[in-house]
């Protein structure tokens, strides 16, 4: 299993794969731009270049992007709407020029229009995205939420109705998050339940659309819609979940990347790779 964490891009985005490399990482997910600003800076022929470089001197693969935290693509306000259509193109275009093949995206928050309209907002977003993206090879990734007040995405029916609503589904993929997905309400810890949640997942969009795992204990119980994740084994998740899926062959290859707290000096990123890679069963 590709195993690894997001890193940083603080002082270049090339070094998010130094920083990577330095600690055991396989995959690595990042954000192209600040993700609390609208405004981007535009990456340089020289800023391209120097991501493909450490890409290839290091092997990291696949590197995984996230959009940033302002874009709502369910909001019913226009203005917000609009801003965030033009946001996202943007991180369509980094991920395109960089060779980045995932975009990981929550699917947003329709405020008080209701469920189905945030939906059909979110699908009419991507129809316009991808009909003037050159970005083929980009996957955009719906992101399992934990369903916080009007966020979208917290069970597999809504990302299934989006896939459903979009006129380019092969565009579409699935972000597993085990902190959001047991939030919302998805049994993790037990064999009957884990086996139960992916194949409800499998009967609603395919387990074939699953491009990507965020591996995240929690700091809140199952059913709490409270998105706080946790060290891995550390919080109310506890160990098993990611013993199973770790050593699930259907999901085999696909990069599993960590969120979880950590400090400037990414100890945390460290021990919790040493957890996830002891509990890996050799054949």
């Amino acid at each position: 299993m590709p195993l690894g964490a997001h890193m940083s891009i603080a002082g270049g985005i090339y070094k998010a794969m130094e920083r990577g490399q330095s600690i055991g990482c396989e995959s690595i997910q990042i954000f192209t731009k600040n993700p609390r600003q609208w405004a981007a800076r535009q990456l340089s022929d020289e800023d391209v270049l120097l991501f493909k470089q450490h890409r290839e001197e290091t092997g990291i693969h696949p590197i995984v992007a996230h959009d940033s935290y302002l874009i709502n693509l369910a909001s019913p306000k226009e203005e917000l709407w609009h801003k965030s259509l033009e946001s996202f193109a943007g991180e369509l275009d980094r991920c395109g020029r960089l060779g980045i093949p995932y975009l990981v995206m929550h699917p947003g928050s329709h405020g008080i229009d209701g469920v189905e309209m945030g939906l059909q907002r979110v699908a009419e977003a991507f129809d316009l995205l991808f009909e003037r993206s050159s970005g083929e090879a980009i996957m955009v990734l719906l992101e399992t939420t934990a369903g916080h007040k009007h966020s979208l995405g917290s069970s597999f029916e809504q990302l299934a109705r989006i896939i459903e609503l979009v006129e380019r589904k092969e565009r579409l993929g699935i972000c597993f998050d085990t902190c959001h997905a047991f939030a919302a309400g998805y049994e993790l810890r037990t064999r009957q339940g884990y086996e139960r949640t992916f194949k409800e997942l499998d009967q609603a969009v395919g387990l074939s659309r699953l491009k990507a795992f965020h591996l995240n204990d929690s700091k809140q119980d199952l059913d709490s819609h409270v998105d706080r994740h946790e060290q891995i084994g550390k919080g109310y998740l506890g160990l098993e979940p990611f013993r199973m899926i770790l050593n699930d062959p259907r999901f085999r290859g696909l990069p599993m990347l960590l969120e979880t707290p950590k400090g400037k000096d990414m100890a945390e990123d460290v021990e919790n790779l040493a957890v996830l890679r002891s509990l890996i069963e050799t054949e």
